[in-house]
């Protein structure tokens, strides 16, 4: 718990079982999972688990990583029993209604095309593909197939096994009574159960990917290698390369290809990491003809950090230190990112983050950068 004196409090229970643990027959499994304990409970709705949270004005909602599900609300501190009530009755009372089974399997299928439809957000799964083997490679959500093949006899008993209490974790960030929350998740998840995760097994890779499409007008591009995990020196350094190189309008990136060389509109880049993978990437929405130089000037840049200067790094870690302080005023951020840091028992180093940059040199970033340009891969969405 993160201790707050606003009245408001953010609160997630999160089970440490992703879309990493799955084969490729199951993937999309734990997606699936997230969504039906909202179908309904043995005593609630669908409809009555958001109308008591939303009419006391809070927030209710889910999501599904390669490592971690996790449920949440954010609510006015008074409520925050009310809304702890939702989340136990959801995870130890669904009911997997079969009717109701058949028909959020649909949802997920239209909520697949709708990822499929979107090539700016669709290139990310494809570069997962380029990055890793199957069926950690596989997109997180699953696919047509394999949501489709899932069945409720299978599913209901898998669930039974797998959300057990010592499977999961809780974080509380804003004013809230820890002692009775406490005492109140003894009650609600009484130790029964017990399911061993096995570190899930990632294989990495590298290659390219085009993939040509009709209808659009615009060719999306990734750029990605795999990057340090997260917590150890060598990560900290890059989220301090980053900032340099492609993080925000200031970036060497985004000032060469969109301001200097016009294109681009979208230049950003991504740090993807759990406990168990990391990848960088930086994406760029462009015209065809202009990959190639696109993704010259990227490499060039990577070279070209041999030539950051002490004034750069401190700016450059400056600008980490001031988005970390914005970004910790919503707590639900901070909820999101002590739950991941909880994967891997880094809860107290969470807070260790400013002085962790503020340790990265000159050197660290230099050889970091020369490192990470010599194993990328690519992905990229063309018009046809």
């Amino acid at each position: 718990m993160e201790k707050r004196e606003l009245p408001l409090v953010s609160l997630s229970i999160s089970n440490k079982f992703g879309a990493a643990f799955e084969d490729k027959k199951i993937k999309g499994l734990a997606h699936f999972i997230e969504h039906l304990v909202f179908t309904g409970t043995k005593t609630r709705t669908h409809e009555d688990i958001s109308r008591e949270i939303e009419k006391k004005g809070g927030i209710i909602n889910a999501f599904t990583s390669h490592e971690l599900t996790s449920f949440w609300f954010k609510l006015p501190s008074e409520h925050v029993f009310a809304g702890l009530d939702i989340l136990c009755d959801i995870l130890n009372n669904p009911i997997f209604d079969l009717q109701k089974f058949e028909k959020e399997k649909k949802v997920i299928l239209e909520e697949i095309k709708m990822y499929h439809d979107s090539p700016q957000r669709f290139v990310h799964d494809l570069i997962e593909k380029k990055l890793y083997a199957a069926p950690f490679g596989n997109s997180i959500i699953g696919s047509k197939e394999t949501v489709s093949s899932l069945k409720r006899d299978f599913v209901a008993p898998y669930f039974k096994r797998v959300y057990v209490p010592s499977n999961l974790v809780v974080v509380i960030v804003g004013n809230a009574n820890f002692d009775k929350v406490c005492d109140y998740l003894e009650k609600q998840f009484p130790k029964a159960g017990e399911f061993s995760m096995k570190e899930p097994k990632i294989v990495k890779q590298r290659g390219s990917l085009v993939e040509k499409r009709g209808a659009i007008d615009q060719t999306h591009y990734i750029f990605a290698m795999h990057s340090p995990l997260p917590w150890s020196n060598e990560y900290y350094a890059l989220e301090v390369l980053d900032a340099y190189l492609a993080n925000g309008m200031s970036s060497r990136l985004f000032l060469k290809i969109r301001e200097e060389r016009g294109l681009a509109y979208a230049v950003r880049s991504n740090l993807n990491a759990e406990k168990n993978y990391s990848y960088y990437s930086i994406y760029v929405g462009t015209k065809r003809e202009a990959v190639k130089e696109v993704e010259k000037l990227i490499l060039e840049e990577f070279i070209n950090v041999k030539n950051l200067t002490e004034k750069e790094l401190k700016e450059s870690q400056e600008r980490l230190i001031g988005l970390r302080r914005v970004s910790s005023e919503e707590s639900i951020n901070v909820m999101n990112e002590l739950a991941f840091a909880a994967l891997a028992d880094k809860e107290e180093e969470y807070y260790e983050h400013e002085r962790r940059i503020k340790a990265v040199t000159l050197r660290d970033v230099k050889e970091l950068a020369a490192k990470l340009a010599n194993n990328y891969s690519t992905a990229v969405i063309v018009p046809k």
